[in-house]
């Protein structure tokens, strides 16, 4: 049986344009291999100073919704004090204030428990680092 505790890093290349990623089917598999049908806590960790983690809808348009938004309330401009990188990159330090670089989530029976339309995602509006790591931590 596995341990009580079990952690697994993704590699996620998220490109150059802004992201949500969906990480859901690699939570499920992470589960199936580690939890062993217990019940337990999945945290969903993202060691970056510019991206986040969001349980949203995705596939219907909440997901491009969320960027815009984003958008929105950090224009990519050049108010930012943080000045360095590409032009609003100061806007993607402010993103995990509003974004948090993590989640928790219940597992029941080895089964990650979300809503019907709940998806696990990562949040990337930094286009100067298109390569993540996703740190997933299973305690049973």
């Amino acid at each position: 049986m596995p341990g009580p505790f079990t952690t697994r890093i993704l590699n996620i290349s998220t490109g150059s344009d802004e992201t949500v990623t969906d990480l859901t089917r690699a939570c499920e598999q992470f589960l199936q291999e580690t939890a062993g049908g217990r019940d337990g806590l999945l945290n969903v960790f993202v060691p970056h100073a510019t991206a986040g983690i969001a349980v949203i809808e995705t596939g219907a348009g909440s997901d491009d919704d969320l960027l815009a938004t984003l958008l929105t309330l950090l224009p990519a401009d050049d108010r930012w004090q943080h000045r360095h990188g590409s032009p609003g990159h100061g806007r993607d330090h402010v993103l995990p204030a509003l974004v948090p670089p993590h989640a928790t989530l219940p597992v029941i029976g080895g089964r990650l428990e979300l809503g019907t339309w709940q998806s696990v995602c990562l949040v990337d509006t930094n286009k100067d680092n298109p390569n993540r790591q996703v740190r997933l931590s299973f305690l049973g």
